[in-house]
């Protein structure tokens, strides 16, 4: 994406994230799936260091918004609604089946991982000192995130190329809100509104045993 519109802007992702939560506590794809928008606008301001997350989240939102799109999409409206309908039309392999590889609870499955190492590392990054590394952010980020779910050889690819990442004030200014002590006081209002969303998916994760969809 080119000019203004593709532009990242943290502004956006403050006002997606903050939608995604009713009332109820139900998680709302609409906003959430405009969220990861943004993010991975945002990862693709940093070019290439992060296309093996940022390529893989561009499918799986694409997924997701067929399904908001489609016929059924009265059952994609929130999460709550996704993983009820999926479970009890059998759409979702929770052994190691691959029938349904698509299915909506393993797309968000992947995206929800994807979101707690965003959620490490932009909280690095807000409450790191002015001199701090971001390599070393970005790598305990993924390592207590992602890595888990790679193989050896893409961790050890990842982990080093971490190391060409651009200093903390290049990425404070790639938030696109204005001084880097406003970037940092937006990164303390968005980051809650994020973390209560994946907290809540990780629970109904957890409830109905999809944490672990093959």
């Amino acid at each position: 994406m080119a000019g203004a519109a593709g532009a990242f802007s943290l502004r956006e992702v403050l006002a997606a994230f903050r939608g995604c939560v009713t009332e109820r506590r139900e998680v709302l794809l609409g906003p959430y799936l405009r969220g990861w928008r943004g993010l991975i606008r945002f990862l693709g301001s940093l070019g290439a260091v992060f296309s093996f997350v940022s390529k893989d989240a561009v499918a799986k939102v694409q997924i997701m918004e067929r399904y908001c799109r489609g016929e059924r999409r009265e059952q994609y409206v929130s999460l709550q609604s996704m993983v009820e309908y999926e479970l009890a039309s059998g759409l979702v392999d929770v052994g190691r089946r691959s029938g349904h590889p698509e299915s909506g609870c393993r797309t968000v499955l992947r995206l929800h991982r994807a979101l707690r190492w965003l959620q490490l590392f932009l909280e690095g990054l807000r409450s790191g000192r002015e001199d701090a590394r971001t390599s070393v952010i970005c790598t305990d980020s993924y390592n207590a995130s992602l890595a888990p779910y790679h193989p050896w050889v893409v961790r050890k690819a990842v982990t080093v190329a971490f190391c060409a990442l651009p200093s903390r004030d290049a990425f404070l200014e790639i938030m696109n809100v204005g001084t880097h002590e406003e970037a940092v006081a937006m990164l303390g209002e968005a980051l809650p509104h994020i973390c209560d969303v994946y907290g809540i998916t990780q629970e109904l994760f957890a409830q109905h045993q999809l944490l672990d969809l093959p």
